[in-house]
């Protein structure tokens, strides 16, 4: 057995031996408002339910382990005291992971992550219209951990309103497990979604995605691609040129074949099997090649 003093070691080390322990995590996405009314989204596992009388959840967004800085969502939990914390479905784990960029203040996550915004009824932050269930709250408590790098901030969040899609609910008026499809976080890139097992999402941490929002419209349109789909898209840092997709497709007989002739409808059904093999690259030449 491998006996650890957590003093003797890391903080990164010792994060990742906490997440990689304790798991899986459920994920809140949680949606916030800057002073401006400038809309902010992002995920986070340290996350539960606390109490049911009243209904309390509580998540923590640490501090960054490189420069100590606090995270966007912290900083408009203190000066708004609101925040909607929605669960993630499978359906929509690319987008959440996308959201999760370090992208620079004042830029819109929901865009950027393709996902669609819906009016709150008790408090002023959005909602993401594909989220299973959503919570609307006030934030009662903000408990600091420390101010190292690590530390985490406890948002102590009561409920005041919340949203269940018709699709997740059953004949007993039940939320169906099968239905509501939430994932969790393991160690690492690895995610687990409920009877399905392990799967893996890349943290779009070294690569700034250009988000959904900068997609061509027939991309964004597309009548093939979901919204996992268009979330890998999304997390490159921008589209292949012509020229370099079509050596690419000029190098590759068979897919210059099968592309040659075919409708975009069925290239775009070609292209989401290597979406679905996470082979990124080769969806976006075809894609540029023929843009």
């Amino acid at each position: 057995m491998v006996s650890i003093d957590p003093a003797t070691i890391t903080t990164a080390r010792l994060q990742g031996l906490l997440l990689g322990s304790v798991g899986p995590r459920p994920i809140a996405l949680a949606s916030t408002l800057d002073t401006e009314g400038v809309p902010n989204l992002a995920p986070f596992s340290f996350f539960n339910v606390f109490s049911a009388n009243p209904p309390i959840l509580i998540f923590s967004p640490a501090r960054r382990i490189t420069d100590h800085s606090t995270k966007h969502t912290l900083d408009n939990a203190l000066a708004t005291e609101e925040v909607v914390i929605n669960m993630v479905s499978y359906a929509m784990v690319q987008q959440m992971s996308l959201s999760s960029a370090p992208y620079a203040a004042k830029v819109n996550e929901f865009e950027k992550a393709g996902f669609t915004m819906v009016p709150s009824v008790k408090v002023a932050p959005y909602r993401v219209a594909a989220s299973p269930v959503q919570f609307e709250c006030t934030i009662e408590n903000i408990l600091p951990m420390g101010t190292k790098g690590g530390a985490g901030n406890l948002i102590i969040c009561k409920v005041v309103f919340m949203h269940i899609q018709d699709t997740v609910m059953d004949a007993s008026d039940k939320i169906d497990q099968h239905q509501i499809d939430v994932v969790a976080r393991m160690g690492g890139n690895w995610y687990t979604r409920a009877s399905k097992g392990m799967f893996e999402v890349q943290k779009p941490l070294h690569i700034v995605g250009m988000g959904i929002d900068a997609l061509p419209e027939v991309i964004k349109s597309s009548k093939v691609f979901t919204g996992n789909d268009l979330g890998k898209l999304g997390a490159i840092a921008e589209i292949p040129s012509k020229t370099e997709a079509l050596t690419f497709v000029n190098n590759n007989p068979d897919i210059k074949h099968r592309i040659a002739t075919a409708k975009e409808i069925e290239i775009h059904k070609f292209v989401q099997q290597y979406l679905n093999k996470d082979d990124v690259g080769t969806a976006w030449n075809i894609l540029a090649a023929i843009q």
